[in-house]
């Protein structure tokens, strides 16, 4: 089955694809991740922070698809490796995993997004959930060559499941709502 011309929601406010409208949507999203990025909330009993990233990845995904989602958050990485003050501050290289995840996150809600799961609110938070797992996929595997086994979970998953649930809701009420405030084409 073939996506739609619209099938996601950026290539519904903007149908005309060129490579200058893509290379903005996936400059702005690496952007807005990196702002994201800078709402942090550090906790005292893991080097893990909670930020506003998942908030942005999960959008990112959704708003412009698999490919051009994964390609902003590959940019995003790009970006914090040659300086750009665009990663939360977390000690060391605990964040490393969090951070490919996020590729898989956007991609994996991108596919979703592709497939038009994100204009209704259970099927977007089905898509979410996915980006979800692929983030703490990847985030907790690193994490498990840094810390003690027995402490990978307590350091990098429980004490961010609540931001993250709310996070995810936030972020799959925005594109239900921003379908039916478009205008149809």
């Amino acid at each position: 089955m073939s996506p739609a011309p619209s099938s996601t929601l950026a290539r519904h406010w903007i149908p005309e694809r060129s490579l200058l409208s893509d290379a903005g949507l996936v400059i702005a999203f690496s952007l807005f991740t990196g702002l994201m990025a800078h709402i942090a909330i550090p906790l005292p009993f893991t080097p893990v922070p909670i930020t506003g990233q998942t908030f942005a990845v999960l959008l990112c995904g959704a708003l412009l698809g698999a490919r051009l989602g994964a390609a902003s958050m590959l940019l995003y990485i790009t970006e914090g490796l040659v300086g750009l003050p665009v990663f939360a501050v977390a000690a060391g290289s605990f964040s490393y995993g969090y951070l490919a995840g996020f590729v898989a996150a956007a991609f994996v809600v991108g596919w979703f997004a592709d497939r038009g799961w994100t204009r209704e609110l259970p099927s977007t938070i089905v898509a979410m959930l996915a980006g979800e797992v692929a983030i703490y996929f990847f985030g907790l595997l690193w994490l498990a060559h840094l810390v003690p086994e027995a402490e990978v979970l307590a350091f990098g998953l429980f004490p961010f499941l609540i931001g993250d649930a709310i996070k995810l809701a936030a972020a799959a009420a925005v594109l239900p709502a921003g379908w039916r405030l478009s205008r149809p084409r």
